[in-house]
């Protein structure tokens, strides 16, 4: 199924399934919206069943989950010893299994890791990547489809035990709306036959990605190198609870927060030049001759044209001006502030009130 949408005109897929419609800035658009609908042939699904199946993942990963309400939505983060972000997953439990959504590159390694996991406890983890599917939107323009499960994002509102680093406000995420909704094969089936032949409007990979990095929304399968802590990339907002029980990395994340600074940031760049060429994942970030990072997330978004995340040292001056290697050659990054240099307990907010969402 992941090339179903080839028949749109004007397609371009990839194994990873629609890459584009035809007009990627039409297609950010049009999501923003809420008028097209974007098959995420990049993400995939874990169930987990079992009467212990909330309280187990309570005790392995990041979130507060052993009293997660049927239909509510949240994340986790699977953490090493060492606290580095391992695995990432969309969580919703229909009250009778939880549905993980998850980076499909990701999907196998969390799985098996799970499946190590399981002990005693009546949990099972299970791969359903080959009876269901996932689609992207607002929550209204995936309200229409026959989904066993629909997650919101949280994102960017803190979330219960959560914190904020970013100093933004308001959050440029503050109005992006977006749900993933978990569907059967045949439905997505459905709904790519009926792209084919003009009847729903569709949007391919690049524009998700343009919103979410526009929205300093960090992913798994890019912000996370093996070696990034979640306060690096503002991830306590909506996948990390503070005051929860113990888990593997625990006592690294609270240390970070309350005693120290994590060693890198995250920061937004926008680029110079709309013609240039965009940077790759892992394009280094100059300040002066110094290599002080590397890109994460590029785009070329329809409003604010040529942007992207990147992965810097914390010392590295919140004003410099900053340079990224590309293809073309070397190009200007005006950088913005996500997470500050001093993140911590004690400079950065606790809580934020709850932003407006676009609905």
């Amino acid at each position: 199924m992941s090339d179903a949408f080839a028949q749109v005109p004007g397609a371009v897929v990839d194994d990873d399934g629609l890459v584009h419609a035809g007009d990627p800035m039409r297609e950010q658009r049009d999501l923003a919206r809420g008028i097209a609908v974007a098959p995420l042939g990049d993400r995939t699904v874990l169930t987990v069943g079992g009467e212990d199946r909330l309280t187990w993942l309570d005790s392995l990963t990041s979130q507060a989950l052993a009293r997660l309400a049927p239909g509510e939505s949240t994340e986790l983060l699977v953490l090493d010893p060492h606290g580095h972000v391992e695995h990432a997953a969309s969580v919703v439990d229909d009250g009778e299994r939880t549905w993980l959504i998850v980076d499909k590159a990701d999907a196998e390694g969390l799985r098996t890791w799970l499946v190590r996991m399981r002990f005693r406890l009546r949990v099972d983890p299970q791969d359903a990547s080959t009876g269901f599917r996932v689609v992207g939107g607002t929550a209204a323009a995936v309200a229409d489809l026959p989904a066993v499960a629909v997650w919101h994002d949280p994102w960017p509102v803190v979330s219960a035990g959560g914190w904020a680093y970013a100093p933004a406000d308001p959050h440029p995420g503050g109005e992006r709306d977006w749900s993933e909704a978990v569907v059967p094969v045949e439905a997505y089936a459905d709904l790519a036959a009926a792209a084919a032949h003009g009847e729903r409007a569709v949007a391919g990979r690049l524009a998700v990605d343009a919103l979410r990095i526009a929205a300093w929304r960090p992913r798994v399968s890019r912000e996370a190198d093996g070696r990034t802590l979640p306060h690096e990339v503002d991830w306590l907002r909506t996948a990390v609870h503070l005051e929860k029980g113990c888990y593997r990395g625990q006592e690294t994340v609270a240390k970070v927060h309350n005693l120290g600074h994590p060693p890198r940031r995250l920061i937004a760049l926008q680029l110079d030049g709309s013609d240039a060429q965009l940077p790759g994942p892992g394009a280094t970030v100059h300040a002066g001759d110094e290599v002080v990072g590397v890109v994460t997330s590029a785009a070329r978004h329809y409003e604010e044209g040529p942007i992207a995340l990147a992965l810097v040292k914390r010392t590295t001056p919140v004003d410099a001006p900053l340079t990224v290697q590309t293809a073309d050659g070397v190009v200007a990054a005006a950088q913005e502030l996500i997470v500050p240099p001093d993140a911590g307990r004690t400079a950065s907010i606790p809580r934020l009130p709850r932003l407006s969402r676009r609905r």
